[in-house]
């Protein structure tokens, strides 16, 4: 050691720092690299990617080598740190302490924290070039990794412990933390409906369907007249038909279909009875995923849902539940809305108008855990039936009674939300 030049010594310091500084950021970079996005480079045909996949598929032999470099460089490091320094100042205790500080300080700075903050904010740059390197090193001293791994595995079966195979897969929260998270990359319409997507499962029939009351069905008991008009003014294409009581549900006609079996005959009961379909009954608490699946399964388009009991509480379409994903249809009827915007900025809402429908429709966030309509919200509020012209606030939203009727909220005042005022 003694015949050896000092910049020699120095440059060999400097070429192992460097090489340690290329395994720390190797390891950091693989470990932080998004796997998804690996996976599709690698399946778009990036050699780079597909080998830093097969590397992570077994991570224990990746760190094995990685940490065997990046060990017996930083060995290395300190002994001709100690070299360099004897041959400076002697080998008194004082200088081989300060050349223990002086390595220790170049392989944390040069070695390890930095590398390691360049890895976490650049892994797939830096991820699928090292893999490169890495592969055939691995291959060079696999028996040396096999044999450290050997010990390893055998102090976790010790401990009990298991590592999983795979990585462990997102759940419904991540991946809508993802979504939201990737709001740069996504169009916010694509995003919309990605999150109303992870949204069916939790929302139910009994959020969005059409309230009892204002179902529009034809009644085979009534006059002719008032049967041909109701087909002639009606804004859907499906019609439920009952018999006296609206529990008493016949059937579900579609128009065309009346047309098509009339053509220039006078439309009347006996004639809707022969073209009649067999209604579709949804047990209500179905889930607006399953319920688009058994939509499809069964060829149905609309489904009237009954509790426990077989009473008639709604009607939900596939239409409704599709406006639940991707927002509501520009072609859809407006003749029943329940929403009227007024001058002064406020809207008159239907009290029997759902929620979910307001919160959309008006950028509202009224609660959705309890009621599923306005009036039910509002007297959950009041635990009492309010008289007209009580204002009141929920959830931040001032809203005034305009009429009640028959121990029913019918009309409500919606006052759009007054900016923050700063303290």
């Amino acid at each position: 050691m003694d015949d050896i030049p000092l910049s020699f010594l120095l440059i060999a310091l400097a070429l192992i720092l460097i090489v340690s500084g290329f395994f720390a950021i190797a390891e950091t970079s693989m470990m932080a690299i998004n796997r998804y996005r690996l996976k599709h480079l690698a399946q778009g045909g990036n050699r780079g990617a597909k080998l830093t996949l097969h590397l992570l598929e077994k991570t224990d032999r990746l760190l094995g080598v990685i940490l065997l470099g990046n060990n017996l460089l930083n060995a290395a490091a300190a002994a001709l740190v100690t070299v360099i320094v004897i041959k400076l100042f002697g080998d008194s205790q004082l200088s081989l302490t300060l050349g223990t500080l002086a390595v220790t300080f170049l392989i944390l700075v040069f070695s390890e924290v930095t590398p390691k903050v360049l890895g976490a904010a650049y892994p797939e740059r830096i991820a699928i070039p090292s893999s490169f390197v890495l592969t055939p090193l691995l291959k060079l001293f696999y028996p040396v990794v096999w044999f450290i791994n050997l010990f390893v595995q055998s102090l976790l079966w010790l401990l009990r412990l298991k590592p999983p195979a795979h990585a462990a897969a997102l759940n419904m929260e991540e991946l809508r933390t993802l979504v939201l998270e990737a709001s740069h990359y996504i169009p916010p319409k694509h995003q919309s409906i990605f999150l109303n997507l992870f949204e069916l499962e939790n929302v139910t029939v009994d959020d969005i369907m059409i309230p009892r009351n204002q179902i529009e069905a034809i009644d085979l008991d009534a006059a002719e007249e008032i049967i041909r008009e109701q087909l002639a003014t009606s804004h859907h294409t499906r019609l439920p038909v009952y018999r006296g009581r609206l529990d008493n549900i016949a059937g579900v006609i579609h128009i065309r279909h009346v047309l098509h079996q009339v053509r220039n005959q006078e439309i009347n009961a006996e004639i809707l009875h022969e073209i009649i379909r067999e209604p579709y009954f949804i047990p209500a608490g179905t889930s607006l995923f399953s319920q688009l699946q058994h939509f499809q399964e069964n060829r149905h388009h609309i489904g009237l849902v009954v509790d426990e009991y077989g009473e008639l509480l709604g009607l939900v379409s596939e239409e409704d539940i599709l406006e639940e994903i991707v927002g509501e249809f520009a072609s859809r009827p407006t003749a029943h809305s329940s929403i009227y915007p007024q001058e002064d900025g406020s809207w008159l809402v239907d009290g029997s108008c759902t929620l979910r429908d307001l919160n959309r429709k008006l950028k509202l966030e009224l609660p959705l855990d309890g009621p599923n309509t306005l009036n039910g919200l509002i007297l959950e509020h009041f635990e009492d039936i309010p008289e007209a012209g009580t204002s009141f606030k929920i959830a931040g939203h001032l809203l005034e009674i305009v009429k009640t009727q028959d121990r029913v909220v019918k009309v409500v005042r919606i006052f759009p939300a007054l900016p923050a005022v700063a303290p």
